[in-house]
């Protein structure tokens, strides 16, 4: 089973991006290494990023792709990558919906936090498997600390937050 993960303070402030925009999604990116000898991701900074639709944000959001570029290249200045994708889903589960599907890429993961009634209700992450049918659960870990020696590259991290200006948020 792949698993992501977050530190404490990662899932916090994607929590408070959640609750702020609640009842529109929020959406933002992840942007991390990949685990040795595991399948899944460390994030090492979280990118809060407007939601970019111009209708229906309460059950849709959209990063457009000059947003995407931006991220990209703030990652790899970092010599880190876009390991995936949160949004939020207002008064709805933490599943991923058909509009998901049709809009997500193998390989990465897609963390959706379900607020109910103003409150996180719970945050749940997910793999569109390579035949595009469907997403696949993965576990989410924010309690436990991962080592260095668990990245797959031994570059060294940027200061969190470093070109993140046009971006918004970086934690």
């Amino acid at each position: 089973m792949s698993r992501i993960v977050l530190l404490p303070r990662h899932v916090f402030a994607i929590h408070r991006h959640a609750l702020t925009t609640y009842p529109e999604e929020c959406c933002g990116v992840l942007v991390g290494r990949p685990l040795r000898g595991l399948e899944g991701s460390f994030v090492e900074r979280v990118l809060s990023v407007q939601n970019e639709r111009p209708d229906r944000r309460e059950s849709r959001f959209l990063i457009h792709p000059e947003t995407v570029l931006a991220a990209q290249k703030e990652a790899r200045r970092a010599g880190l990558d876009i390991v995936g994708y949160y949004h939020s889903h207002p008064d709805r589960p933490a599943r991923p919906s058909d509009f998901d599907r049709e809009h997500a890429w193998p390989g990465l993961s897609y963390l959706i936090v379900s607020v109910a009634g103003g409150e996180v209700a719970e945050t749940r992450s997910w793999r569109l498997g390579e035949d595009r049918s469907g997403f696949e659960e993965e576990g989410v870990d924010h309690r436990v600390p991962v080592s260095p020696s668990s990245f797959r590259s031994d570059d060294e991290p940027a200061a969190p937050g470093a070109g993140a200006a046009e971006l918004g948020e970086a934690v």
